[in-house]
């Protein structure tokens, strides 16, 4: 992990030119030095936009916030669902490790200046909120911004530029806003069918290995979509342990018969879905390389630069990378060059890593400020993959469309991801049950990016970062109950993915053991059941924006303690209510049955392993919640809450 921290002394920006500017379709503002405005626009109206001062670096718009007004989004937060009394920086950059949780964030920061992180640090943040009023609205651009919201009364914008640009947006619920939202950003497109079919088994090891735990899996009868396989392109040991080849072609010595491996899970229709990202990592030490991308884009002069004009080498834990470039024109072309290299081989899909680390003094082709191009870029990367998908989906013909989508998902982005991007997960979190950084934040992050647009979004199950922290400072390891309740809730998120993890032999595993390998299966077939529904909200969001994961604010917007949740519990679309374990050893959650606000909208709420119906709105109860036996709703009658059931007894899992 590193952490990229904001240069304390900013360029001053170039001065403006005027331009026409289209106006969109809801109320488009523009604030710059010399005051405000707001004009009420059709699609034929432009305005003039006043030239930019040379001498200021900040605007400043203040504006009036009621004492109780509560506010969401600001893209993937992990820490917090609700900002009011906050101060929220709009930067895109590594969450850091522990983020506030001690010790774990002390000593990181020990060991690298800031690599702890802290609340506020995200991967995929976004200028843009969503109050319990009603209001909204987001900024354009790409300047550092700060959404000050510490005064009960009054809301502050600052923006690191010479001038501001927004967007104020009507409606009159939560998911109106969010629809008029991604109108106007952008939404995904309709994920494949087969990612949302069954579980993305995460691992690495090799051929042998693979097919090991393929025989293993289907013996426990696990619904399986796709083989994730990031060590595709081999491993070599630094001296902080084995680490993957930055170098995007696969490894025949530790993938020997490849194409026969991918040719084999395709024929029980498993795919295979690899690794990539837009660094590349000088290839000398690794004899059984075909090529050395890092040489090519090098000679294509498709890198990034230092102030020195020089390919600009950024480091990363053991060893150090280059960047591409993606303001250059040819450096797009190349990499998409790189991806059909790999999908010819048959695989259909990748992670998408990275995105967040472009140096803040860095020298782009555009000759564009490094400052604004640094929350720009993960959306170029996005654009690059998804530019590639398309092009793929072009050439082929209608026969097997569908088997032969393809999809990628990242963890960077900034407030146009949800466009460019397919999917996305969350990055890594800590192998823990704490707050900021463990088990909860993933819940927190799922929710907070479905209000800023992220509609299709999932975790690492059992997370990621396991660290081992000398003296006094313990160990961080993933407990087998950790994973066993991180499959509970991953099992309703849109992908349900496994990830060995940083340290792989330091973490429980689904594989360990017989126990975790029939939770695994448990919770796969407890994915597999509601399929049906899945995909309907997976179109639902690429046609409205609305995520598949939803914060009860969303449907209960006059329910105050509803508003005030945060990790607690989340509603799956309108018809399902989760209620996950987050807590060691706990074996009863409490849940929350939320007030409508309108007789028509009431509803019960049925638990779906003892049938027992909760009718009371505004209503709390304790509910059993042993291993297993997730605490789950679904709305009495409801049709999709009868198809639910009815599958989970043909799984034999009711």
């Amino acid at each position: 992990m590193r952490t990229t921290s904001i240069k304390k002394s900013w360029k001053k920006a170039k001065k403006g030119k005027k331009k026409k500017r289209k106006l969109g379709f809801w109320r488009s503002c523009s604030w710059n030095p010399r005051g405000f405005a707001a004009v009420t626009s059709s699609e034929d109206q432009t305005a003039t936009t006043t030239p930019a001062v040379r001498e200021l670096n900040r605007v400043v718009v203040t504006y009036s916030s009621d004492r109780d007004e509560m506010f969401y989004g600001f893209g993937e937060q992990f820490s917090h669902m609700e900002f009011k009394g906050k101060r929220v920086p709009i930067f895109v950059q590594e969450q850091g490790i522990g983020r506030g949780d001690q010790p774990i964030t002390f000593a990181a920061n020990l060991v690298s200046y800031r690599a702890g992180g802290d609340w506020s640090t995200t991967y995929a943040p976004s200028p843009f909120y969503i109050t319990s009023t009603m209001k909204s609205l987001y900024l354009q651009g790409y300047n550092y911004s700060v959404f000050d919201l510490t005064r009960h009364d009054r809301v502050q914008i600052q923006s690191h530029g010479n001038r501001m640009e927004g967007r104020i947006l009507h409606g009159d619920t939560p998911t109106e806003l969010i629809e008029r939202f991604t109108a106007s950003i952008g939404r995904p497109p309709m994920l494949p069918k087969w990612i949302l079919s069954g579980a993305v088994v995460g691992m690495q090891g090799g051929t042998e290995a693979v097919r090991e735990i393929w025989g293993k899996l289907e013996g426990y009868e696990v619904p399986i979509s796709a083989f994730w396989l990031q060590d595709w392109v081999g491993q070599r040991e630094t001296v902080i342990g084995s680490q993957l080849w930055w170098n995007w072609e696969v490894d025949n010595d530790r993938y020997g018969g490849w194409k026969e491996l991918v040719r084999d899970l395709g024929d029980r229709n498993v795919r295979v879905m690899t690794y990539c990202n837009p660094c590349l990592a000088p290839t000398d030490g690794k004899m059984n390389r075909k090529r050395s991308h890092f040489e090519e884009a090098k000679k294509l002069d498709i890198l990034v630069k230092d102030r020195d004009g020089q390919p600009y080498m950024v480091p990363n834990t053991a060893f150090s990378v280059g960047m591409l470039d993606f303001t250059h024109p040819k450096a797009a072309s190349w990499f998409k060059q790189v991806l059909k290299e790999m999908v010819d081989d048959g695989v259909r899909g990748w992670m998408a890593d990275f995105g967040e680390g472009l140096p803040v003094d860095a020298t782009l082709f555009s000759e564009e400020c490094p400052i604004e191009a640094h929350n720009r870029y993960p959306e170029l990367w996005a654009q690059v993959n998804r530019e590639f998908v398309e092009e793929w989906k072009s050439n082929r013909g209608e026969e097997d469309e569908e088997e032969d989508s393809l999809v990628f998902f990242m963890r960077a982005g900034f407030r146009d991801s949800p466009k460019y991007g397919m999917l996305f997960w969350e990055g890594d979190q800590m192998v823990s049950w704490q707050r900021n950084d463990g088990i909860k934040s993933a819940v927190v992050g799922l929710l907070s990016g479905g209000v800023s647009g992220y509609a299709l979004n999932h975790s690492d199950i059992g997370g990621y970062c396991a660290v081992d922290v000398p003296f006094l400072f313990g160990k961080y390891r993933r407990s087998e109950e950790l994973l066993m309740r991180w499959m509970e809730l991953s099992a309703f998120t849109a992908v349900f993915r496994t990830h060995e993890g940083n340290k792989p032999t330091s973490n429980a595993q689904f594989y360990s053991n017989h126990n975790t390998l029939s939770q695994f299966a448990r919770c796969a077939k407890l994915y597999k059941a509601w399929y049906f529904y899945r995909v309907q909200l997976a179109k639902e969001a690429s046609e409205k924006g609305l995520p598949i994961c939803r914060h009860v604010f969303l449907h209960y917007p006059n329910d105050r303690i509803a508003g005030k949740l945060t990790y607690q519990q989340f509603l799956v679309g309108t018809e399902i209510l989760v209620v996950p374990v987050l807590d060691k050893g706990q074996k009863k959650v409490k849940a929350y049955f939320p007030k409508a606000g309108n007789s028509s909208s009431c509803c019960s709420w049925q638990h779906i392993w003892s049938g027992e119906r909760y009718r009371e709105e505004g209503y709390e109860a304790w509910v059993d919640a042993p291993m297993g036996f997730p605490a789950v709703f679904v709305r009495a009658g409801s049709s999709v809450g009868d198809e639910l059931l009815s599958n989970l007894r043909s799984f034999g899992i009711l």
